[in-house]
């Protein structure tokens, strides 16, 4: 009975104490937002408490368990009997899911620290369409402009496709044509009504072509109508044509032909205007006979090559012959490349450096 009157007595004491203290009681402490959407922007809750106590309550600190939530309160002491707040803010930008988050809240009331709680489902955002268009061919949207190839052995073809669209509200026409005969072009919708697509099929003919190596041409668009050979209404076309040296047998390969230049060709100090003629001597050092496929100055403005024979014998040799202009007035080192495109299995591409300084 003792024992019973003492714990009475000091739940007694205690309340007391605490009644003469600040007391806070908060109207609740856990708040479910439900679900919110991503773009919705941020959301907020008020969390409100009331002063039990007899001494006036002021908040030391509010702190959220993460920076995605943000904390306002009543910074004025709150008087016995009256009520303050603390509004909760929640960014879901960028926080798809379900997400709960806590708030400490320390004061010198009694309980001296509070926990808060927010929690819900964050809806993500619908991503925005993407334009995959990115060009325009008059009226028409196309994905691009350019029809790049892969590497193709002579004797094959290969396509390469352009998706294109009608993104106006009207009827369009699309047609689609080449002024090469290694390239090949056709619409596979050529009436669009509005956002209709279609693809515009573009094939290169190796057989058709006595080029070898990089080389471009044009294809044109044709849009209501409208046929102009301008780069507005141009596709570019990008081909690589290459020798197919993979069939070869290794009795090929000794036979093969082999080339044998100097790689460099240095010619000193030039003034402006002064025009260089120079030949570099070229060996075919194989069994078979050499074929210079191709002759290709990198800088054709300034530099221009040829050689004496396309074809050279076992043993034999020929000239590449350089004619140089020099139109650069910037004084400086200056470099120009030729590239020649042989059937030496080993070095298909041999490129030759022309050096020279402006004093």
């Amino acid at each position: 009975m003792k024992k019973t009157l003492f714990i009475s007595a000091l739940l007694l004491t205690s309340f007391m104490a605490m009644a003469q203290n600040a007391v806070i009681t908060f109207k609740e402490t856990e708040h479910d937002f439900g679900k919110i959407r991503e773009d919705g922007g941020r959301v907020s809750y008020v969390f409100e408490f009331t002063n039990d106590g007899a001494k006036a309550l002021a908040l030391k600190n509010v702190r959220a368990s993460c920076g995605c939530t943000t904390p306002d309160w009543s910074r004025e002491p709150i008087a016995p009997g009256q009520t303050g707040h603390i509004t909760v803010t929640y960014n879901p930008n960028g926080r798809p899911g379900r997400f709960s988050k806590t708030i400490t809240v320390t004061s010198d009331a009694e309980p001296a620290t509070v926990k808060l709680s927010i929690k819900g489902e964050v809806i993500p955002k619908q991503a925005k369409p993407v334009n995959k268009y990115s060009f325009k061919i008059g009226e028409l949207s196309v994905k691009t402009k350019q029809a790049n190839f892969m590497p193709i052995m002579k004797g094959n073809t290969q396509t390469v496709q352009i998706e294109y669209a009608n993104l106006t509200t009207e009827d369009m026409t699309v047609s689609v044509y080449s002024t090469n005969a290694c390239v090949t072009a056709q619409a596979t919708l050529e009436t669009l009504k509005p956002n209709e697509s279609g693809m515009i099929n573009i094939l290169f003919d190796t057989k058709a072509t006595n080029v070898w190596g990089e080389q471009k041409y044009p294809v044109y668009v044709v849009v209501n109508g409208k046929k102009e050979q301008t780069d507005e209404y141009k596709i570019e076309v990008n081909a690589d044509v290459k020798e197919d040296f993979t069939k070869l047998t290794a009795e090929d390969l000794q036979v093969s032909p082999i080339i044998v230049i100097d790689k460099e060709l240095n010619l000193g100090t030039l003034k402006a205007g002064q025009r260089v003629k120079k030949s570099i001597t070229l060996k075919n050092a194989g069994i078979q006979p050499l074929i210079i496929r191709r002759v290709n100055s990198k800088h054709s403005n300034d530099v221009r090559a040829s050689v004496g024979k396309l074809t050279v014998k076992s043993g034999k040799t020929t000239d590449l012959k350089i004619d140089v202009i020099n139109t650069i007035e910037q004084k400086g080192a200056y470099l120009r490349q030729i590239e020649l495109i042989t059937n030496d299995p080993k070095n298909p591409i041999v490129v030759v450096s022309v050096v020279w300084t402006v004093e």
